[in-house]
């Protein structure tokens, strides 16, 4: 599976305006959901959604795609058995903050296993249950020399995964048309005149089509960030 991005356009970034809301990436009713190890459809939604993010996270940190596989399961795992006596206290930290936690050091554990590494860089003490477990941690608890760098590449990433989550979901709501002309124009970054020849549409309908799907994308959106968190 290849990593892929979403480029930084000014028209889709503009669905993050307000830093505050998008701090997190995910639910509180989710969490709470989650808390039940055997609601299989809650989990299956969380791994939907983080799947992605946990993966291209762990390959731009550098590891193979089979060790980011392995990351990916091993942070679920982690979640899962924290699951039951995590709290959320949004005045504290988020979600994302102490899921990027956990990734890390599930991305340290597969950096420690190359041949030769521990010898060079021996793997500190992993965050103890209080860190990791049942409070909401903070990244900065993590010494962790490359943290800003990981906080850095995981932020981008959630951006891009929600931003293609909303896509996709849109994407079945909009006319088809319409989404083909947002497609190109504002994800590809096509010209509105080579857009319009293209599609046979006046520029005026590409200009109507990017009003009216960007829209719909930012409330999408917005939704997913108030469902999330």
């Amino acid at each position: 599976m290849g990593v892929k991005f979403l480029p930084d356009f000014d028209g889709l970034l503009a669905v993050f305006d307000d830093e505050a809301e998008a701090q997190a990436l995910y639910g509180a009713s989710l969490l709470a959901r989650l808390k039940n190890a055997g609601d299989d459809s809650s989990w299956h939604e969380f791994y939907q959604l983080y799947y992605n993010l946990i993966f291209a996270s762990a390959r731009r940190a550098g590891l193979s795609e089979h060790d980011a596989r392995e990351v990916v399961q091993d942070t679920l795992i982690s979640v899962a058995r924290k699951m039951p006596g995590f709290t959320y206290d949004p005045a504290k930290d988020s979600f994302k903050g102490w899921l990027l936690t956990v990734t890390r050091w599930r991305i340290r554990d597969q950096l420690a296993k190359r041949p030769g590494q521990a010898d060079r860089d021996p793997r500190p003490v992993s965050p103890t249950d209080e860190e990791e477990g049942t409070r909401t941690a903070t990244i900065d608890r993590v010494p962790d020399p490359a943290r800003s760098g990981l906080a850095a590449i995981w932020d981008e990433e959630w951006k891009s995964q929600v931003l293609q989550t909303a896509l996709a979901r849109i994407k079945r709501q909009v006319h088809p048309q319409q989404y083909q002309i947002y497609h190109l124009h504002v994800v590809l970054g096509r010209p509105v005149g080579e857009v319009a020849r293209a599609l046979g549409v006046s520029t005026a309908r590409v200009y109507l089509a990017k009003h009216r799907v960007g829209g719909v994308l930012k409330k999408e959106v917005s939704r997913l960030k108030k469902a999330l968190f």
